[in-house]
């Protein structure tokens, strides 16, 4: 299968993120590698999208922090991003809403109509507002399709516009929604989908009566689609048995092979602040050194009441 046949996939994993832990970002990596495998999808981004701080969690640290530790901790990748916009609304947000966000985020820097699992087959083409020509001109073949790489490299660069790109420390920024974008860009013939990347948690949550609204789960299981990463040996084909709606849309569901055998794969922000609050050396295999030592110096989760 061609680059230009492959469904073209952005990563979007909410959460608190409190802390932002390795097994996080393996998560991401674990889940990139798998889809790539498959022979089926470019992995073209991740985002990480941090909850808004009247989720009410216990213990749950501000979000200008949970932002700023995110920011660090993939400070040196060049493919997974981190969008503020959850934590600058004025409260909390279903995953639904995020995921149907940056659906219309994606469709306004892009110029696409974003696909959903009820139409792998279509491709998406984004046609220029002002009928420009092509972004991506290759003086050999001007209809050569762009590669994975100039994608989310041309939606960066637009997205450092619009919403949070790395930007410095105490300076997000989120989308405008009147923003002057310029000329949509044009991809001919690639299509894009965004799926949400949980970890098996997330997913047996969605077993627990009145938790999620079925209405929601609709949404995000049948027309967005999920990559699962197994963890602490989780049996996902168990935990989508449990649920009606999980049984219904099982074939939108991509469970990452072998993710339990990573001992990264029980690492959790759970752990991560109990060895902080014990001054457990181990803390250095559960947090990347610069979010350890933002956390140290803004004293996050020294105590036990977080």
């Amino acid at each position: 299968m061609t680059e230009s046949k492959k469904t073209h996939v952005i990563l979007l994993s909410c959460g608190s993120f409190n802390p932002i832990t390795k097994g996080h970002i393996h998560m991401f990596e674990k889940a990139r590698d798998y889809l790539h495998k498959t022979g089926r999808f470019i992995v073209i981004g991740g985002i990480i999208s941090p909850v808004h701080d009247s989720y009410g969690k216990p213990g749950l640290v501000v979000g200008r922090h949970r932002l700023n530790m995110c920011q660090l901790a993939v400070q040196s990748s060049d493919w997974i991003r981190v969008d503020p916009w959850e934590c600058y609304q004025e409260t909390w947000q279903t995953t639904c809403s995020v995921l149907e966000h940056h659906r219309d985020l994606m469709k306004r820097v892009t110029g696409c109509i974003l696909s959903n699992v009820n139409t792998p087959s279509t491709p998406v083409i984004g046609q220029p507002q002002n009928h420009a020509p092509p972004i991506y001109q290759d003086h050999n073949n001007m209809n050569h399709a762009p590669t994975a790489i100039k994608l989310w490299g041309k939606v960066s660069e637009n997205f450092g516009k619009i919403c949070c790109i790395r930007p410095h420390m105490e300076r997000f920024t989120f989308v405008d929604e009147n923003a002057n974008l310029g000329t949509a860009i044009r991809y001919e013939e690639i299509e894009l989908r965004i799926l949400l990347l949980c970890g098996s948690d997330l997913l047996e949550s969605f077993c627990i009566p009145g938790l999620w609204k079925d209405s929601d789960m609709e949404v995000i299981v049948g027309d967005f689609g999920i990559v699962v990463v197994p963890r602490d040996g989780a049996d996902t084909e168990k935990i989508m048995n449990h649920s009606s709606i999980l049984r219904k849309y099982k074939d939108n569901i991509i469970v990452v092979k072998n993710a339990n055998d990573h001992p990264m794969s029980v690492v959790s922000s759970t752990k991560s602040r109990l060895a902080l609050q014990h001054g457990d050396g181990h803390v250095i295999d559960y947090l990347c050194q610069p979010v350890i030592d933002y956390i140290l110096h803004s004293q996050l989760y020294i105590n036990a009441s977080g």
